[in-house]
């Protein structure tokens, strides 16, 4: 039976068309005359092809480069011993899209199928119908009818089945889903419902009213197109009673999943942001909620009248009861709340609100453990007269001089060796215990900078089979004190470096593997690994254990042995990779053979976050020697925005500070938290890229929900190794987003918190002030008892006056790990931060010893303000530093600036600040002595800083002048200038003939100096 569309174009036979060159008239061959001009030349296909053949190519180079992608990420996976996070990943993945996708696939294919199925046996169009102009697209249509609906069902499913592959983390929750043992107040659920199981839910009743649209959309469509809709017709005649089914049936699905929908929507009241804060709220409660149920049980009645309206062929009772949902949603969802709250909560916030804020500050404290921080007044034992210098120092002896971000580029200019290496633009700040004693290390991995590479021998060969790897660790003592800790210095006391007596690190283990290929700064991409008995070719740095000077260093080859790495021997490694990074080389170049590995996604932090792709994690990894390898350890957060009642935060608004440029976290599910664990150690070996995951919080529930998605990828706590315990610290990130919270959660009473008066925030660095200044690790003392700390303090706001100091014990190894507390002062009269900077800067005795600088070539640095307790009071330090104005030329800590109790205090040490400072409050608050010397007249006299040796920076050995009378300043200078022929002679023995000069050119200069004063 021939379709009623298979109808002829036109006339045949004698009147028809005909062919060219047939017997009909027209031109050509087959015109009048039997023989007409030359046939016309058939168009060329050549171009078409061309076109065909290009079409295909870009489509198999796409395809390729996918797999490239997908196969390359495999193996890297597996070179870490991590395949089963990948293939876990991609089961879920794949699950996923194959299940949405089919579901939405079936969908349009039912729906369209339906539709065509029972259209109606008259269309418009048909002989005695009239055309309504689709006579054209069923013609085209309806032969391929089936391929229509494949197609259309495929390219729905698709887009799908992508959407969902999204979903894998809330997925996995749900089906992974924990107890947090606590219920929120309004609804009774666990926080587990909310965290784990509600987000998903959410998704699957989402999903199933975009089934029913789309559904809907496929079958009026269709039916419009086969007449089972018509517009034009009489009401009550423009629906067929198949389509009127069709389309009941689905607005009725849509309908009951709105209503389901509706439901959930009142949990989400819990952790929903208001204008106050985060969680219900007085309008939620009491106008919101009641909506959501009201609007709920209204659109079951709705879908129960679309059900109907499948027997009863009229569209009045649907109509009403749409247009009464419509109504109610807009009174009920807009209207009364907007009404609740400008009439009952505007006028009367603290009354209305104040029960809810309560639950707020509640879950706040909770989810950011700001309930476990110890809060106190401050108080201290006030110093004798006798002594005190010797108490306080004493008590500041381990405050850190070097500030990390200053001295990075004093540790490229004397310890980089060679251009190529270079360490990062702020450093990293460690402690060990050298000598029975913890010493804070200010620290750098001397890595890898191909930008110091020449730019004529960048070549492929050189950046990537070379240029392959870093080397070693340089270290400081933080306090600027040498190796005994005995004495302070002027000069930067190396813990590791270079030279021979530069080895407290290393001399831990017997030295240490100091290679380093996976760091911070590595390459894209580097082939390593030669054939047996070849010469290696990777370029490295050995010091002979006899020179004792960097310029005796040599460059020698070495080869990558480690268990990291990809094998890239054969050729469909090759490919792939040359496919990858778009290099041709991989493939052509000799040094690529069946021993080299390719090594790439090297970055230590980019490493944790593929491992663990759920896991957020903390923007400062910092390395370590342990067990003679360099480890880089890292800090990896669990957090949601999902615990109910808890104040949502941006993570990055929360952890920026004077010292990230960029902190940019890849945060999940986003950046927008609201609780917050640090539930993971990760530690990376340096040297082959072992990466491992510790389980630190193993309590916390998120954790335990993800160790059940990838079992096996995070180790127990108690695997974590002795060496590496002492090296684990409070993370930075974790305290400053508790910082954050704490300034306005640690008022627990609503009526307080809504009128902010005692609200505090985190100061603003004296030297960015768009900044906050960042929180410092140091040791601090507890009862004589020194304490490995992360500190901060908090000002009143827009006045800038102490209001209290929040300290967190930082040592792993020890009981009171993780404790906070925070000292507040009993007053409002102590400076804070800027305004002591602001002190600093303007005192007349500062800026006396600063004008040679500020006439003369030099830059003035300040360093990093540090705040701490010492006796009743707090103190300030501030190290400063200059630097000439030449390329060369590196930051030299000058002086030591010194606020206690009001007394400005400088000085080339940090002793001969703090004897400044107490001679000033000895004299009424008049300083007499820059270096802390016996200059003023005191009932006590403080010891004069003479007995330590004050070291001038090389090349300015008069820029601090000695103080006190004529012949006090000639003995000064005298004991200044003995200093320097004793380092002199020490230089010598060292074979430093350098450095010799140098001192002794100095020391005559001292000596010159005095002999001037003595005439």
């Amino acid at each position: 039976m021939s379709s009623p569309f298979n109808r002829p174009g036109g006339p045949t036979g004698p009147d028809g068309p005909q062919r060219p060159g047939g017997q009909g008239g027209g031109g050509g061959q087959g015109g009048p005359g039997g023989s007409g001009g030359p046939r016309s030349a058939a168009p060329s296909r050549r171009p078409g092809a061309l076109v065909i053949t290009a079409i295909i190519l870009i489509l198999l180079f796409m395809l390729l480069s996918g797999f490239a992608s997908f196969w390359t990420e495999r193996l890297w996976f597996g070179s870490v011993g991590y395949r089963e996070v990948f293939t876990t990943l991609l089961l879920t993945r794949i699950g996923l899209f194959l299940v949405f996708a089919g579901l939405m696939a079936a969908t349009v294919a039912v729906t369209l199928a339906m539709a065509y199925r029972f259209r109606p046996v008259l269309w418009p169009g048909m002989p005695g119908m009239p055309d309504d102009g689709m006579d054209r697209y069923r013609e085209v249509l309806v032969p391929r009818m089936g391929w229509v609906i494949a197609a259309a069902a495929v390219i729905m499913g698709l887009f799908a089945g992508a959407s969902a592959t999204g979903q894998w983390r809330s997925y996995s929750l749900w089906q992974h889903s924990q107890s947090f043992g606590t219920k929120d107040p309004y609804f009774g659920k666990d926080v587990g419902f909310y965290v784990f199981e509600l987000p998903f839910w959410h998704y699957l009743v989402d999903y199933a009213m975009a089934l029913a649209v789309i559904g809907l959309l496929a079958t009026i469509l269709m039916n419009y197109l086969f007449g089972g809709i018509r517009l034009s017709a009489r009401p009550g005649e423009r629906l067929t009673s198949a389509a009127q089914i069709q389309v009941s049936s689905l607005l009725a699905m849509f309908v009951i999943f709105k209503a389901v929908d509706y439901w959930l929507d009142r949990f989400d009241l819990v952790t929903t942001t208001g204008s106050i804060f985060t969680g219900m709220g007085y309008t939620d409660d009491k106008a919101v909620l009641p909506a959501k149920e009201i609007l709920a049980g209204i659109a079951i009645v709705c879908a129960i009248l679309f059900l109907a309206n499948i027997w009863r062929r009229t569209w009045l009772l649907p109509s009403v009861g749409v247009a009464l949902f419509a109504l109610s949603a807009i009174i009920l969802g807009l209207i009364v709340p907007t009404l609740v709250q400008a009439l009952r909560v505007n006028p009367n916030v603290p009354d209305r609100e104040g029960p809810y804020l309560a639950k707020n500050i509640e879950a706040t404290r909770q989810a950011f453990m700001l309930d476990q921080i110890e809060e106190e007044r401050f108080t201290g034992t006030p110093l004798g007269q006798d002594g005190r210098l010797q108490a306080v120092d004493g008590i500041t002896s381990s405050v850190p001089l070097v500030d990390p971000k200053v001295v990075s580029q004093t540790f490229q200019l004397q310890q980089q060796v060679r251009p190529y290496y270079s360490v990062g633009d702020v450093l990293d700040v460690d402690r060990y215990n050298l000598g029975g004693i913890d010493r804070a290390i200010v620290l750098g991995v001397r890595e890898l900078d191909q930008d110091g590479i020449a730019q004529d021998n960048q070549t492929w060969a050189n950046l990537h089979t070379v240029y392959t790897h870093g080397n070693g660790i340089i270290a400081a003592y933080a306090n600027q004190r040498p190796e005994d800790d005995e004495r302070q210095s002027t000069s930067v006391q190396w813990a590791e470096g270079q030279e021979a007596n530069q080895n407290a690190l290393s001399s831990m283990s017997d030295g240490y593997e100091s290679r380093v290929y996976y760091g911070e700064m590595s390459p894209t991409y580097s082939i390593v690994g030669s054939r047996p008995n070849a010469s290696p070719i990777e370029l490295d740095l050995t010091t002979d254990s006899t020179t004792t000077d960097a310029a005796d260093e040599e460059d020698r080859a070495t080869t990558y042995t480690g268990q990291g790495g990809v094998p890239i021997g054969n050729i469909f490694n090759k490919l792939l990779y040359a496919v990858k990074y778009s290099e041709p080389n991989l493939i052509l170049s000799g040094r690529v053979h069946a021993d080299s590995k390719i090594l790439y996604d090297r970055k230590p932090r980019e490493m944790v976050e593929k491992v663990a792709p759920w896991l957020t994690v903390d923007s400062d990894p910092f390395p370590a020697v342990i067990d003679g390898r360099i480890q880089w350890i890292l800090d990896g957060y669990t957090t949601t925005d999902k615990y109910p009642g808890s104040q949502r935060a941006s993570f990055e608004t929360m952890t920026e500070d004077a010292l990230q440029d960029d902190n940019a976290f890849a945060t999940l599910p986003t950046d927008e938290v609201n609780y917050l664990r640090n539930s993971v150690k990760a530690t990376v070996d340096a040297y082959d890229g072992t990466v491992t995951l510790y389980a630190w919080d193993d309590e916390d529930p998120i954790l335990k929900a993800w160790s059940e998605v990838f079992p096996g990828t995070v180790q127990p706590k108690d695997a974590i190794p002795d060496s590496l315990m002492p090296h684990l610290r409070y993370p930075e990130d974790l305290f400053k987003a508790q910082r954050y919270q704490y300034q306005r959660y640690h008022i627990t009473e609503a009526q307080a918190w809504l009128e902010g008066s005692e609200r505090w925030e985190a100061p603003k660095d004296p030297q960015a002030t768009d900044k906050r200044q960042p929180p410092y690790r140091l040791f601090t003392d507890n009862d004589g008892n020194q304490t490995w700390s992360l500190t901060s303090v908090y000002v009143w706001p827009k006045r800038d006056k102490l209001a209290s100091f929040m300290e967190v014990n930082s040592d792993a190894t020890s009981d009171d790990y993780g404790k906070i507390s925070v000292k507040e002062l009993p007053d409002e009269g102590t400076d804070g931060p800027r305004l002591i900077a602001n002190t600093l800067s303007t005192d007349d005795e500062v800026r006396d010893k600063l004008l040679p600088y500020t006439n003369g070539d030099a830059d003035i640095i300040y360093g990093n303000l540090l705040t701490l307790p010492v006796a009743d009071s707090f103190m300030y330090v501030q190290p400063l530093y200059t630097r000439r104005q030449n390329e060369s030329a590196f930051p030299v800590l000058t002086f030591v600036l010194v606020s206690y109790k009001g007394n400005v205090g400088i000085g080339t040490t940090l002793t001969a600040a703090i004897g400044d400072a107490l001679d000033a409050s000895s004299n009424g608050g008049s300083s007499d002595g820059g270096d802390g010397g016996d200059g003023g007249s005191t009932e006590t006299p403080t010891e004069s800083p003479t007995a330590e040796p004050t070291e001038t920076p090389s090349g300015e050995p008069s820029t601090n002048p000695p103080s006190g009378n004529t012949q006090q300043q000639i003995r000064d200078l005298l004991q200044q200038a003995e200093d320097r022929f004793t380092q002199a002679d020490q230089a010598q023995r060292n074979g430093n003939t350098v450095r010799w000069a140098e001192l002794m050119e100095e020391a005559r200069q001292l000596i010159e100096e005095a002999v001037a004063l003595a005439d």
